[in-house]
């Protein structure tokens, strides 16, 4: 299915700002946000698709590429495989805390024993583009594609030389905040505003990567396509993904297949259509013709009588089964061209022929007008 423009995801004009698209997120995020729509699949493909939308967006660079290219022009910008994310894993890699808070209540579950715990990097996803051959034979792409990794000025750690995070003071170190309600009657825990569940504030931040421990960084992989992939299907690269936390391992990258549209042949499972025009003196009489194929072009004999629409096969001619690896076939279709112009020697010649035609040869053009004479006389 073609993704929406993301513009109309998010309901914001082309020439809005930065604080309008946050608002527009914002809103959007709350409302079809899984916790306020339990069990609704709708509401949560909106929720990640209205995440994809703003992470482009909100980035200068991929903004600037979406505007200019669309869709197309996002291959290899190193975009965020939301599908594959929980909602906490997607306000995380868009570092949105600081634009919702506590309002979901997603901080608190836990969230400070998670951050301590390891656990697996961001997935990523790109689009390899493939053609017919590479299809059928199978390939090994480079996929050039930018990732947030490791800032090698802090090793990761957010944190100029030299120094390190301090405990953060609100909270303690704990991560947490308890603020009395009713009277002191009990208390509500949220997770800390200033160091957002962690315990810790980083007090001097690496220049490089201005706290965050990362820095978006080029990455070129070689990867190797299955011969029978479909459009649509996603081979995954493990381990290149974005790195995890607290050691956990990194993610991994999805790249999703788009085959490119052949000239002269269209793909139908594991079968290839070819329809092909011949005139219809070759369809009269028969013969030998070119039809082309995924290597190169093949003769095909047409025999004598042939219609408008018959369907020729040659076997072992498609493309392989990804599982099976059984070859499809390759089906011909004729369609037949009437000439627009006849010259004179042509015209006197089928006039002739005409004179001579038997409709006794012809048993579907008999029927046809016996049953159209037949209704009209019975009217």
């Amino acid at each position: 299915m073609a993704k929406r423009d993301y513009y109309e995801v998010l309901g914001v004009d082309k020439n809005a700002g930065p604080d309008d698209i946050k608002r527009a997120y914002r809103r959007l995020a709350i409302k079809y946000h899984p916790d306020k729509n339990p069990g609704d699949k709708d509401a949560e493909a909106k929720f990640k698709e209205c995440a994809e939308a703003y992470e482009v967006l909100s980035d200068t660079d991929k903004r600037s590429r979406y505007d200019q290219f669309g869709h197309a022009g996002l291959q290899g910008s190193g975009m965020h495989d939301f599908s594959r994310m929980n909602v906490e894993d997607i306000f995380g890699a868009l570092n949105l805390e600081d634009l919702f808070g506590d309002l979901f209540g997603f901080s608190g579950r836990g969230r400070r024993s998670a951050r301590n715990a390891p656990h697996k990097g961001y997935d990523l996803e790109t689009v390899v583009q493939l053609t017919l051959d590479d299809v059928a034979k199978g390939v090994e792409k480079s996929i050039e594609f930018t990732r947030q990794d490791i800032c090698e000025e802090c090793t990761g750690t957010g944190s100029a030389k030299g120094s390190g995070p301090s405990k953060c003071s609100t909270c303690g170190g704990s991560g947490q905040v308890a603020q009395s309600g009713l009277g002191g009657f009990f208390q509500m825990v949220s997770t800390c505003p200033v160091c957002k569940g962690s315990g810790a504030v980083i007090t001097n931040p690496c220049k490089k990567c201005r706290g965050s421990g990362r820095v978006p960084k080029k990455r070129l992989v070689t990867v190797k396509i299955p011969a029978g992939v479909h459009e649509g299907q996603s081979v995954r690269v493990g381990g290149e993904g974005e790195p995890g936390f607290n050691g956990g391992p990194r993610g991994d990258l999805y790249c999703y297949v788009k085959v490119k549209e052949h000239p002269f042949l269209q793909r139908d499972g594991i079968d290839l259509i070819a329809v092909v025009p011949i005139s219809f003196t070759q369809a009269a009489l028969g013969g030998m013709i070119d039809v082309p194929s995924l290597t190169g072009t093949r003769e095909l004999k047409i025999p004598a009588g042939s219609q408008p629409g018959d369907v020729f096969r040659i076997k072992g001619q498609g493309l392989p089964d990804i599982r099976t690896r059984r070859s499809g076939d390759e089906l011909v279709q004729i369609i037949i061209e009437i000439p627009n112009k006849l010259n004179s020697q042509q015209e006197e010649l089928l006039r002739k022929f005409a004179e001579t035609e038997d409709k006794t040869v012809m048993p579907k053009s008999k029927g046809f007008f016996e049953k159209l004479k037949q209704y009209f006389n019975n009217k």
